[in-house]
């Protein structure tokens, strides 16, 4: 029977569905459908005619683990491969990385030399932390904060400082508040089935699959790539994959279009979604919209669904791009991140000049970087994101670069974009609130399934990865994980 999936959202989750929908002989007709103008969601780079190119969101992908390999390949089959800037492990950007304390920039400790050292702004050296480690029991509870598994497991200073940076640096939120059962799923398995971090590390094993190697995969094995970007900017990767989506011609990509409620058909196996100027019917949905916007149009008889997704609540950054004359800075790696102690506001700083050269302008030296500040703190820091000025913005984000990084300059160049929502908060409890929605979805048997930053991972690489999962559960593929988040059912499986 001819089916057809419609995709709400599109971002680089609802496009990675449609990409992988398109593979199949099975969907007769696919629909995505974008309230904007563009495509893309959060991957938006600026590209100046002088060569240069800043991004306003994600700015590098790690090709480590399943996940990383399979945006490899998708990269790979998409024609992207000779776009790719890798960064080697040996690169001076994979390792220094830094930390703003007290004042001043410190240097993380990195390999083994760096763990015998006592580095500041840590009191003893990482290898006595990792000793200590190893003798601490294994916890019982179901879940916890961040900070408290940090700091029971590994000591206060590392949770107060590394550990309250790098949450800041991913999730730009709280550790006090996000799960370390969702947000760093193998430090909670590995202690959970090895009573220890160091052990479960050491001994623990990831599933390899096979399906995800391709020649681009094993290239970044051989040549240690730590993280990559493309030429043209992390943007160029959703604008393959509309081109690949408009070259197939099975997919119908309608923009500006908002739905204004999800409606279930007469006996409840298909769907009409109701647009602002009419409708269409799929027999199933992919949603790739955050969880609160899903809530808000789904219908009334749906409530314990919405209930969950309304609890998947999202923080608000600023990105401030800015670009000086000539070679400013005063050390060199990655860039530097704040713990909430040193500045609510300013998140970190990103040194991209030297990650990434080749995005710098072609004429003359420069130095680009961005300054990430708010997320959880936005508020209290800048008040409503509705409200706020870019000036303002701009200004601490300007001052932030003087007072770190000692530069007197003033910028040559400068942007603003403020990512309203751009980053879903794993508070502790997350895993139970994804474990209702998917009893929900299953007992309901919705032609509904659940992909995008919301649920199970807010990196690129988890997106793309779970939008490939779910199409393929989907689908029927007995072979894909089942914690996609999608109806109890396969498309086409006759329901029992």
């Amino acid at each position: 029977m001819q089916k057809t999936v419609a995709v709400i959202g599109g971002g680089i989750g609802g496009l990675s569905a449609c990409y992988h929908l398109t593979k199949s002989s099975q969907v007769f007709k696919i629909v995505l459908l974008e309230s904007s103008s563009r495509l893309g969601g959060w991957l938006r780079s600026t590209r100046r005619e002088d060569g240069a190119v800043f991004e306003h969101g994600p700015r590098g992908i790690r090709p480590a683990g399943n996940a990383g390999k399979n945006t490899l390949k998708m990269v790979s089959e998409l024609g992207l491969e000779n776009e790719i800037l890798p960064v080697t492990s040996d690169n001076i950007a994979s390792k220094n990385r830094f930390l703003y304390v007290g004042g001043k920039l410190h240097k993380m400790p990195s390999g083994a030399a760096g763990a015998l050292r006592k580095v500041p702004p840590f009191s003893r050296a990482l290898v006595s932390s990792v000793a200590r480690e190893l003798l601490v029991k294994r916890g019982t509870q179901e879940d916890e904060s961040v900070h408290g598994f940090v700091e029971r497991r590994l000591g206060k200073e590392l949770a107060d400082f590394a550990i309250d940076s790098l949450c800041r640096g991913v999730y730009a939120g709280d550790c006090r508040k996000l799960s370390v059962r969702s947000c760093f799923p193998p430090l909670f398995r590995a202690e959970r089935d090895y009573g220890s971090i160091v052990l479960g590390m050491a001994f623990g094993r990831t599933e390899k699959a096979a399906e995800l190697e391709s020649k681009l995969a094993q290239k970044s094995r051989e040549e240690g790539w730590a993280q990559w970007s493309l030429r043209q900017g992390m943007q160029a990767l959703p604008e393959a994959l509309e081109d690949w989506l408009r070259r197939t011609g099975r997919v119908e990509i309608l923009q500006e279009v908002e739905v204004q409620r999800l409606e279930r058909t007469a006996g409840g196996s298909a769907w009409e979604i109701k647009l602002h100027d009419g409708s269409i019917k799929a027999d199933h949905i992919i949603s790739a919209v955050p969880a609160k916007a899903l809530s808000s149009v789904l219908p009334p008889g749906t409530g314990p669904l919405s209930e969950e997704l309304r609890r998947i609540t999202s923080v608000t950054v600023a990105v401030v791009n800015l670009e000086y004359e000539g070679l400013i800075l005063p050390v060199e790696g990655f860039g530097h991140l704040v713990p909430s102690s040193e500045s609510r506001g300013v998140l970190g700083i990103v040194y991209d000049s030297v990650a990434f050269p080749q995005h710098n302008r072609k004429d003359g030296q420069s130095t680009r970087l961005t300054v990430m500040m708010g997320g959880a703190w936005f508020f209290e820091v800048f008040g409503d994101p509705e409200e706020v000025r870019e000036e303002l913005l701009l200004q601490t984000a300007a001052q932030a670069v003087r007072t770190h990084l000692g530069v007197d300059e003033e910028p040559i160049w400068s942007n603003v974009s403020l990512q309203k929502d751009c980053i879903p908060q794993y508070t502790v409890g997350h895993w139970e609130r994804i474990e209702k929605i998917r009893q929900y979805l299953g007992q309901q048997s919705l032609p509904l399934s659940l992909v995008g930053s919301s649920y199970q991972g807010v990196s690129v690489n988890d997106i793309i990865f779970s939008s490939k999962r779910t199409v393929e559960r989907l689908l029927g593929n007995k072979q894909t994980h089942l914690d996609t988040l999608g109806c109890g059912r396969g498309l086409f499986t006759p329901s029992k």
